[in-house]
């Protein structure tokens, strides 16, 4: 059951959710998960009372760890040694032995637990087309569910952090036929942490990677590129609130991009740490659109038919006129972000590092965090003046965590984005 505390989260959540329009909620029949998903519903009732009431899923259950279940993690570490470590660096081969009969199986829970996520996301997409659902779960099928909506496998099981009662939010524009974008992941404001905490035992960096606010050019929709278009006076608004939103949370080094841009953005968040100083890495330029900066969409389909929506449907196919291609982005920005790591890395105690870049450079980041190549471009969101979270839990040779990604509350009531929708 939960706790008064985790009753308090749900509540907590309702106000986050309030005036969105379900068309269904879906629940884990676990007692935890049902809880929190119906004083979700009741509280969503008292203002929309057609909202609808949570229908229980097994689809949605826990992952099923039939050996480790009601021990502590230090018992299971002591009795199951290689089981654990396989559970933490080799999620897909993490091996159990049960019972059946009077022999022993293998049973492989993580391939297991990510084959249930598939098979729920075909189900509730082919009965929900064009809806908006809300499910409730837990922590590991949450990350399966996020996993398999992106393509990704088991094998990056621990790459993603999901908080109890945290809230992230995936589009899908086509069903089940091609990856969903992720719109932010794991949003924990609403709990009174504005990003979520570092877990205890990380010894490792954490890196707030940060798109820079709002310019002219984005909200015309206008390609910039490399073009050094400053903040316009939304943007400007945007990196006060993204320096407010980041005011507490303690900074040791800060990076940007030399571009206005994110460098203004930057300096407005510094301003709140001004022991900080601001290194500028030419790698972190946004990427170079060649003969399509300063050009609108309209333009370039004229100029160059087709290119604009071969960029739109497979990005990595297209070598921008006079420009970079994502692979040569690819190969810079990563270049720059391990050198970001490595320059903050065997530290006693761990650093928070502030980076400052653009949106093409901050999904190539992130595909590169969670483990995808150039051709899963579009399934990462970065609104302008939002902040995504980083974790290096042992380190740079340790595999990083998406801990959270595209927070935007501090920008505008609720948890949606609705930062300018414009071009790189």
């Amino acid at each position: 059951m939960l706790t008064q505390a985790g009753r308090d989260q749900a509540l907590k959540v309702a106000s986050a959710l309030d005036g969105m329009a379900f068309d269904a909620i879906y629940s884990s029949p676990l007692k935890r998960a049902s809880e929190t998903a119906t004083l979700i519903a009741k509280a969503l009732k008292a203002n929309s009372p057609d909202s609808p009431d949570p229908q229980l899923t097994d689809s949605l259950k826990e992952i099923n760890l039939p050996l480790w279940e009601g021990i502590s993690f230090a018992e299971a570490q002591a009795k199951f040694p290689k089981e654990t470590e396989d559970w933490r660096n080799r999620p897909q081969d993490f091996c159990m032995q049960v019972p059946k009969g009077d022999e022993f199986e293998p049973f492989y829970p993580v391939r297991s637990l990510y084959q249930q996520a598939k098979d729920f996301w075909q189900t509730l997409l082919s009965a929900h087309p064009g809806q908006t659902v809300l499910l409730v779960a837990h922590s590991a099928i949450n990350r399966a569910l996020i996993s398999t909506a992106i393509g990704l496998g088991p094998e990056k099981f621990t790459s993603l952090h999901q908080s109890n009662c945290a809230i992230s939010v995936l589009n899908f524009n086509n069903g089940w036929e091609t990856p969903a974008q992720i719109e932010s992941m794991n949003l924990t404001d609403h709990l009174g942490d504005p990003v979520p905490p570092m877990r205890s035992h990380y010894k490792g960096p954490r890196l707030l990677l940060v798109r820079h606010g709002e310019t002219e050019w984005n909200r015309q929709k206008r390609f910039q590129g490399q073009i050094d278009v400053p903040l316009n006076e939304n943007g400007k608004l945007q990196g006060s609130k993204a320096a407010a939103f980041l005011k507490p949370i303690p900074i040791d080094a800060a990076v940007s991009s030399p571009l206005l841009r994110p460098k203004e953005t930057a300096e407005m968040i510094l301003q709140h740490h001004p022991h900080v100083s601001l290194t500028l890495e030419g790698d972190l330029q946004e990427i170079g659109h060649g003969e399509w900066e300063g050009k609108y969409e309209n333009e370039i389909e004229a100029g160059y038919p087709g290119m604009l929506q071969q960029w739109q449907q497979t990005p990595e196919t297209v070598q921008m006129p006079g420009g970079e291609n994502l692979q040569q982005v690819w190969d810079r920005t990563i270049s720059a972000w391990d050198g970001i790591v490595s320059a903050n890395n065997g530290v006693e105690t761990p650093q928070t590092v502030l980076v400052a870049a653009h949106d093409a450079v901050n999904k190539a980041i992130l595909c590169y965090i969670a483990g995808l190549g150039p051709d899963k471009f579009w399934c990462f969101k970065q609104g302008n003046g939002a902040v995504s979270v980083i974790d290096y839990p042992d380190g740079l040779q340790s595999a990083p965590v998406l801990t959270a990604m595209n927070i935007t509350t501090h920008l505008s009531e609720g948890i949606l984005d609705k930062t300018a929708a414009g071009a790189l």
